[in-house]
């Protein structure tokens, strides 16, 4: 869509007509990926979204700033390719499925597994994808040509051959240890599918009779041990008590009898019985709890020896050495706790909890009430259960080494640099990586078990059966990998690995990865470890993590609190380009953003401002540049703002080049409402005005087109929309915005027209700030007397006559007049002051006491605000927000008192 003639621009700025008009032209014309075959590359890959999910504000903030740097670098003439993408997210994928099937009166256990994928590859068909179209309203430049997804074939054939290679290097194996159980999915879950509630709960306090007539040295023959979880006593296999412990040193080898099961376990010492907590006894059921699973390794116990009481939905069976009591089995496990709890009652093993009224009387209880952290699968909705279970796993210690150096050495650089840290410590302490699920939705684990006992891996089960030999039959392994796993090779599997394709030569390694603070272990050092094994390199120069969208109060979004903002609905109010320069202007590194409302409505007004600004420049006859360098300029105020121009560029570089997106967003905010359309406009506004064609007129109609355009260039990468419109409004080009060069101005600042404009613009604004301070009309015209001025400022005065007329309202008086007596304005500009009588404009005396009583006024609510911020008791004790309050109130007050007093000593 290129222009011929220059189109009108209407008065009013409707951001979704023009949304609705370029993004799928951008997309029509392959302009996201411009063939440069020759350009360097400049690359990033797109956190892959569920293909469920849909679009809430972190996605907004995520890929905002993805799409300001692949814009930016695209207009510097790079080969900037944005891989778009989705994963199939099987927990999620597998539930919307079996929702629409029990919707139906069906369920998923009424088909093969063949069958069900079947039904979930038609789900993903017709009702998949919906981000997708949510993306390109925000404006996202992706190259939606070569869209991703984990379960494509040319994806799948990359996890299957990463599984086999890691086995055959001994990287992956299968193992019996805990993992997070969902009872309602029946699978294991990662870590970031859990997530913590404050449950109201209980502590129960039991006797555990200590074994072979052995007593403390107080004399009791008993070890009392507290848990939130009695029913777990079904499978305990020890007690464990502080080496350092004087009350238990004696019993340290020994026995306890467990109640109900009569199961003997041994007494055993541990760091991590704390002397100071409770009876420092601690019950260790190493199947069920992950503490204590390490507890009992430490002991000796192997995990194949650990005790499992409960089964794939959290019910009682029977252990291996049989003896939980048959009225257990098959019982749900919070039943089973109540009939623990029961029985130990009925043995006279419950400690009862005594409370103590202000009356003195004594009352007891079965159990002490608790707030307890409980797990909870943040999809299925239940309780979490730590379970001993057979689970394929990485050697993700190993595989952490080659990432844990590559940021050590800078080969990536993590962004903030405060984040390190916190990289380090969990990539040094990183525990085997749980990678196989018990679902039917995802990459089938490539294992085959063999009638001989063995397990064969391999891509296929011909080099499976090739494997085993004649006469074995092989049963293949029922898990799917961990969507983790699978979204670890996104740097490179989407760039055609293993083939290697031009695509994978050219851009890999990326070059910036943006991404949550949040999934940094989950995903991105899993692609660090990925991408620097398989690839030999690691996946990316940069990691960039940004923090939370957080709701106006600072809380975080949730909807069960129902404080969730969508950025789709304040896209319809607002459009894209100000929700897009919001999360810019917002986005300070290692800080989470605040919602405001208000901020993405200013963001609007400033959109608005800018296509007023294009509108005067249409009607007085400045239209499109047909040059990259700066014009030629003669005119101070025009070699003003094209040094404006080259200082916003720098600025512009620096700030995107360091990744602080609210410096380079504030840099060209500023360039455009104050220096641009605040001055600028106004400064040439009487040399458009002048009669005839003049050259000022011809160069700063020139001049002005110019530096519009480098506006438009510039914001793009904030704002595509309205830059691409008014791109094309303003003349014929050759091209697309989105596809233009990135400002070269070839010029410099020029040190003698930067003082002169900014002279002028200080004159006059303080000028009507004086006017404003005294309730004086802004229209009235006032005459201005010189004093003091050098020679520099006297040749300024002669050159702004015109100018200061109508900015400023004022009328220059010959410059060697003395000012009459009387009552004046003195405003002090560089080294001269300007003297403006005030005769016949204002009643100097009534200004006078309505200045000094509004005075007073503010001053005493400053004062009560410093006061009340100078008391230790409300800063400490207040809400955040009413100290946050009074600190505004306090420095606005202050300010208005600094105004008022300015304004009476301006009276004289």
């Amino acid at each position: 869509m290129t222009s011929t003639d220059k189109q009108e621009l209407p008065k009013t700025f409707d951001p979704s007509a023009i949304e609705a008009k370029w993004y799928p032209h951008w997309e029509e014309t392959n302009a996201f990926r411009p063939e440069r075959p020759d350009a360097a590359p400049y690359t990033i890959v797109n956190p892959p979204p569920n293909v469920t999910g849909s679009l809430h504000i972190g996605h907004a903030l995520d890929n905002t700033l993805q799409d300001i740097m692949i814009r930016y670098e695209r207009l510097r003439g790079k080969d900037a390719l944005w891989v778009v993408g989705t994963d199939h997210a099987g927990i999620a994928t597998q539930m919307v499925v079996e929702r629409q099937l029990e919707a139906a009166q069906d369920k998923r256990t009424n088909y093969s597994r063949e069958d069900f994928v079947k039904k979930v590859w038609e789900w993903k068909e017709e009702s998949g994808g919906q981000i997708t179209r949510q993306l390109r309203r925000l404006g996202c430049s992706m190259d939606w040509s070569r869209e991703q997804f984990t379960m494509d074939p040319h994806f799948s054939k990359a996890v299957l051959k990463v599984f086999v290679d890691l086995y055959n290097q001994g990287l992956i194996y299968r193992d019996k240890r805990l993992v997070n159980w969902d009872p309602k999915l029946k699978t294991a879950i990662s870590d970031l599918e859990v997530e913590t509630r404050e449950m109201q709960g209980s502590f129960w306090h039991f006797r555990y009779p200590l074994a072979d007539g052995v007593t403390l040295d107080d004399g009791r023959d008993h070890i009392v041990v507290a848990t939130t979880r009695p029913e777990t006593m079904l499978a305990d296999m020890a007690v464990a008590v502080n080496g350092e412990d004087p009350r238990y040193a004696s019993v340290i080898g020994k026995f306890v009898e467990l109640p109900i099961t009569g199961r003997r376990v041994p007494i055993v010492a541990d760091d991590h019985a704390d002397p100071e907590l409770g009876s420092g006894a601690v019950k260790i059921t190493p199947g069920h709890d992950f503490n204590d699973f390490e507890v009992g390794r430490r002991a000796g116990i192997a995990a194949a020896d650990m005790l499992n009481m409960f089964d794939a939905e959290a019910k009682v069976v029977q252990t291996a050495d049989a003896l939980i009591p048959a009225e257990f089995v098959g019982v749900d496990r919070f039943d089973a706790r109540k009939l623990v709890v029961e029985q130990m009652k009925a043995l006279g093993r419950l400690v009862p909890h005594t409370v103590t009224a202000k009356d003195g009387e004594v009352t007891e209880h079965d159990a002490e009430p608790r707030t307890i952290q409980t797990p909870y699968g943040d999809r299925g909705g239940v309780a979490i259960e730590p379970w001993l279970t057979d689970q394929w796993y990485v050697d993700a210690k190993t595989l952490a080494q080659p990432a844990i150096e590559a940021v050590k050495t800078g080969v990536i650089e993590i962004v903030p640099k405060s984040w390190e840290k916190t990289f380090f410590h969990w990539m040094d302490n990183i525990q085997p990586w749980c990678v196989s699920r018990q679902l039917w939705w995802g990459h089938r684990i490539p294992a085959w078990y063999g009638s001989d006992g063995k397990c064969y891996v391999a891509e296929t089960e011909e080099e499976a059966r090739a494997l085993a030999g004649e006469g074995v039959t092989l049963d293949r392994d029922s898990d799917v990998l961990d969507t983790w796993f699978s979204s670890a090779l996104w740097p490179f599997a989407t760039l055609g690995w293993p083939e290697q394709t031009g695509l994978l030569a050219k851009h890999y390694p990326n070059d910036l990865l943006i991404s949550g603070f949040d999934i940094l272990f989950f995903w991105d050092a899993r692609m660090a470890m990925m991408g620097t094994h398989f690839m030999g390199a690691a996946p990316w120069k940069q990691l960039y993590l940004h923090g939370l969208v957080r709701a106006a109060d600072g809380a975080k979004m949730s909807k069960s609190k129902g404080n969730t903002v969508d950025p789709l609905g304040l896209i319809d109010q607002y459009g894209a380009d100000a929700v897009r320069f919001f999360m810019a202007a917002m986005e300070s590194q290692g800080r989470d953003i605040k919602m405001d409302e208000r901020r993405v409505e200013g963001y609007r007004n400033f959109a608005t401002k800018l296509w007023n600004a294009a509108r005067f420049c249409q009607s007085n006859g400045i239209g499109a540049s047909a040059s990259v360098a700066a014009p030629q300029a003669t005119l101070a105020v025009n070699r003003w703002i094209i040094g404006e121009v080259v200082d916003t560029v720098a600025a512009l570089d620096k700030a995107l080049a360091d990744l602080r997106f609210d410096a380079a967003a504030n840099a060209i905010y500023h360039f455009v409402w104050d220096q641009f359309c605040d001055w600028y406009l106004e400064l040439i506004k009487p040399v458009l005005s002048a009669e005839g064609d003049t050259g000022e007129a011809t160069e700063t109609r020139r001049v002005a087109g110019w530096v519009l355009d480098q506006i438009l260039v510039m914001l793009h990468p904030f704002m595509p929309f309205i830059t691409e419109e008014l791109w094309h409004a303003l003349g014929e080009r050759a091209g697309d915005l989105i596809v233009a060069e990135w400002p070269q101005p070839e010029a410099s600042v020029d040190v003698e027209a930067k003082a002169e404009t900014e002279w002028r613009i200080a004159l006059v604004r303080e000028i009507r700030s004086a006017k404003n301070e005294l309730g004086i009309s802004p229209g009235a015209r006032l005459n201005a007397f010189v004093q003091g001025a050098n020679d520099q400022t006297k040749g300024w005065i002669n050159g702004f006559w015109t100018g200061a007329q109508r900015l400023a309202r004022i009328d220059f008086a010959p410059l060697d007049d003395a000012a009459p007596e009387g009552a004046t304005i003195q405003i002090v500009v560089n080294e001269a002051t300007f003297v403006l009588p005030l005769d016949g404009i204002i009643d100097i005396a009534a200004e006078k006491t309505r200045l000094t009583k509004a005075l007073e006024a503010v001053s005493k609510e400053a004062k009560s605000l410093d006061g009340r911020l100078s008391n230790p008791a409300f800063v400490e004790k207040a809400k955040p927000e009413a100290v946050e309050k009074a600190r505004a109130d306090h420095a606005e007050k202050s300010a208005e008192a600094e105004r008022l007093a300015a304004a009476l000593a301006r009276l004289g």
